[in-house]
């Protein structure tokens, strides 16, 4: 099943119907261990929707009410190589090879829900950078007691010129006004996304694809309750969280973001995110 966070609620999807339960307690709905089953029971007492899709289509709001968003780095091989080419010639590239190999994975603070945009959302680009690009990961739904309950796409906004001067400048490439896109939904179920779960991202500029890109998650070196485990060793969460898990598709030093981008991010069995460059 989906749930989508709009104006009114939440929509639930199940089956090609659509629900809706008109509350605005999504911290509240959301941090449960047992939220599969949760919208069994929400369901069966409400009745179907004639006009989901537009409900949807005008109401969607970004997944995340009062939950942390946090991001996990160098979790791909290709994002190990792109992280060392950025940081070359500030002597930065081999502590991305040592995180890529070692026990401890990066994680770091991404951003609230005040700096976050919905599907169909404007994201900025900072304006002292020259290097600027999308990250596109699955993210992950986490209750307050530490378990996986659902899955999203998240748009990891990133300057990467920033970053390269210097790896300790890496909150102010990755954190600031509409720095991340999440959505369109969270995709609700009990076990994990198979590894065969493919990624892609397109980019396009005045109607005409610049970029694009694909991988899966087979490509992931670090488990997603691995990074949870971390995350969660010394930090609480009352409301819950969510955590992008890295990203596989790095485009090259040749490409930058320019305003009035349009940004596709899908992944199988979630959907697609679509963000605009302001």
């Amino acid at each position: 099943m989906k749930i989508y966070r709009v104006q009114r609620g939440i929509v639930i999807e199940s089956q090609e119907s659509f629900f809706l339960l008109e509350t605005l307690d999504w911290d509240g709905f959301i941090n449960d261990d047992h939220l599969a089953s949760k919208l069994e029971r929400t369901i069966a007492s409400l009745a179907p929707l004639t006009n989901g899709d537009e409900i949807i289509a005008g109401e969607l709001l970004a997944p995340v009410q009062n939950q942390e968003v946090w991001a996990a780095g160098v979790t791909y091989f290709n994002s190990k190589l792109g992280r060392q080419e950025e940081a070359r010639d500030a002597g930065g590239g081999d502590f991305y090879a040592r995180v890529y190999d070692a026990v401890r994975p990066e994680l770091f603070f991404k951003a609230t829900a005040h700096r976050t945009v919905a599907s169909g959302g404007r994201v900025k680009i900072r304006k002292d950078p020259t290097w600027d690009v999308p990250e596109p990961e699955l993210t992950l739904l986490i209750t307050s007691g530490g378990k996986i309950v659902g899955y999203t796409i998240g748009n990891d906004m990133s300057s990467r010129s920033i970053e390269g001067e210097n790896p300790l400048y890496l909150p102010q490439a990755k954190t600031f006004d509409a720095c991340a896109g999440l959505g369109p939904c969270i995709l609700v179920r009990e076990d994990e996304l198979p590894e065969s779960t493919g990624i892609s991202m397109e980019i396009y500029r005045e109607e005409q694809v610049v970029f694009s890109g694909e991988t899966n998650l087979g490509k992931m070196k670090r488990n997603p309750k691995e990074l949870v485990s971390f995350l969660y060793r010394e930090c609480s969460f009352p409301h819950g969280s969510l955590l992008m898990t890295g990203t596989g598709i790095v485009p090259s030093s040749e490409f930058t973001l320019k305003s009035r981008d349009e940004i596709h991010i899908s992944i199988e069995s979630i959907g697609t995110l679509i963000n605009i460059v302001e």
